[in-house]
């Protein structure tokens, strides 16, 4: 089978326009070598001869926390405890959309439908459950709440004991989420969630994902605290210097764990995920990403050979540099 090849790694730059900062990544595809878990799916996959032999999907979601700092752009990661999830050893809070997500629930923001739209979305159900997925996820693995009893106010304090029992039980399916905000008497805030991309995971692999991702900054009053029971390795991290040195190991041997010692930053996450790093690198403030005028892409590596050897390949988006206009 003839699979195409793709050009080189291209790395990032940030640039000006017009005075005004501007957030810039390259355009060339990426690549990516795959696990043996990967090739050995990847290599059965070519082998059946039916490319259109694919596992559905599942709805997945993730939130993308910012901030400045001292040197640039932080986001904040956290270790992944389950092998399977959509979003690689590390990467930003998120998780897969569960049954609960789609009952009736208090709502500011835009209807599901607008989100549908937001997201390029045909299926209304769908992208309602991502962006619930996204702030129930957000509340039980890192502690950031978004909701509130009103249109204008957020939970301020979410780092009492109770809380935390909370999300205990909801993560242990002992509590629903929305009966959680119900007895608080809370509504969810979906209008502070900025919609940044859609990354589904390749056609040959076993357990296949549409992760929904979103990015915020923590609410006033909030930090993030990873979940108890969970918690074996989450903080604050300089993009830039991960991106800037995605050679390194440091990153694998601070968490200190048997599939993370020894490990580049490109071998702990996803495509998806290390180019949204370089997105974030790419902007000089958190408004700047924020404000950021973008079309939703739906992006998905394709498998790609290269010197013989089988590899994961993307584009990024063509609009990956364009910015908000004034007054846009």
């Amino acid at each position: 089978m003839n699979i195409p090849k793709p050009l080189a790694f291209p790395g990032h730059r940030v640039a000006a326009q017009s005075g005004r900062p501007t957030c810039t990544v390259a355009s060339s595809p990426y690549y990516f070598p795959l696990s043996e878990r990967q090739e050995t799916a990847a290599r059965a996959w070519l082998d059946e001869n039916d490319q259109s032999a694919c596992c559905q999907m599942k709805t997945a979601a993730s939130v993308i926390f910012i901030r400045e700092g001292h040197d640039g752009l932080e986001t904040f990661l956290t270790y992944r405890t389950t092998p399977g999830s959509p979003l690689g050893r590390v990467s930003f809070p998120g998780g897969v959309s569960e049954p609960g997500d789609h009952e009736p629930i208090g709502w500011y923001g835009p209807t599901p439908s607008q989100w549908a739209v937001k997201l390029g979305h045909d299926d209304v159900v769908a992208a309602r459950s991502a962006v619930i997925a996204a702030i129930r996820e957000s509340f039980e693995e890192v502690g950031v709440l978004f909701a509130g009893p009103t249109d204008q106010d957020t939970v301020e304090y979410t780092e009492a004991s109770e809380t935390m029992n909370s999300r205990e039980a909801i993560a242990g399916h002992e509590l629903g989420f929305i009966d959680y905000l119900k007895r608080a008497g809370l509504k969810v805030r979906t209008d502070l969630l900025k919609p940044i991309g859609r990354w589904q995971t390749p056609d040959f692999s076993h357990r296949r994902f549409d992760t929904h991702f979103f990015a915020s900054v923590v609410p006033v009053g909030q930090r993030p605290k990873l979940l108890t029971s969970k918690g074996q390795w989450g903080r604050w991290v300089s993009a830039g210097s991960l991106v800037g040195n995605r050679d390194s190991t440091a990153l694998g041997d601070e968490i200190g764990l048997e599939d993370t010692v020894g490990k580049t930053i490109s071998q702990l996450v996803t495509p998806g995920t290390l180019f949204l790093l370089e997105a974030i690198s790419a902007c000089p403030t958190t408004i700047a990403f924020l404000t950021k005028k973008r079309r939703v892409h739906v992006k998905k590596p394709e498998l790609v050979e290269k010197d013989g050897q089988l590899m994961l390949a993307f584009d990024p988006p063509r609009d990956a540099v364009r910015t908000r206009d004034k007054g846009a």
